[in-house]
């Protein structure tokens, strides 16, 4: 499936991709799999090769919006992207998920980076439940 209002611009190159995935698949730059979750408004031309790409927004951009979207809910607690990664692992321990599937969940590639979140939690590893722990016994 192909983006019908980027790709029916003959100039327009897709999104940018390591060069080596882009030898591998040629047209993934313009299929929809490949684009941005949260695209960029308006196509930009690319600095390093000079050519039309839609990018993606800025961090700072999606900050703002979380900030402006906390401050008309009344939230007063500082809201960022970041906090909402927090937020989301620690509610997966909370919940019963495993260490090795929350560091899957978010990417990291030691599970002492995970682990991280079990301390917030103030129970440590033994404070997430097992699956079987709802189980009746009996």
């Amino acid at each position: 499936m192909y983006l019908m209002e980027d790709s029916q611009l003959p100039q327009f190159a897709g999104v940018w991709m390591p060069d080596a995935l882009l030898r591998k698949y040629r047209e993934a730059c313009r299929t929809l799999g490949w684009q941005y979750l949260f695209p960029a408004p308006r196509l930009a031309i690319d600095p390093d090769g000079g050519k039309l790409r839609r990018h993606h927004i800025d961090e700072s951009n999606i900050n703002r919006a979380l900030k402006r979207s906390a401050a008309v809910c009344g939230i007063e607690k500082q809201v960022t992207s970041h906090v909402l990664r927090h937020s989301f692992a620690t509610h997966l321990l909370e919940s019963g998920a495993d260490i090795r599937t929350v560091q899957e969940q978010l990417g990291h590639q030691d599970v002492k980076t995970t682990e991280i979140y079990t301390h917030v939690l103030k129970r440590g590893a033994r404070g997430v439940r097992s699956p079987l722990s709802d189980l009746n016994n009996g």
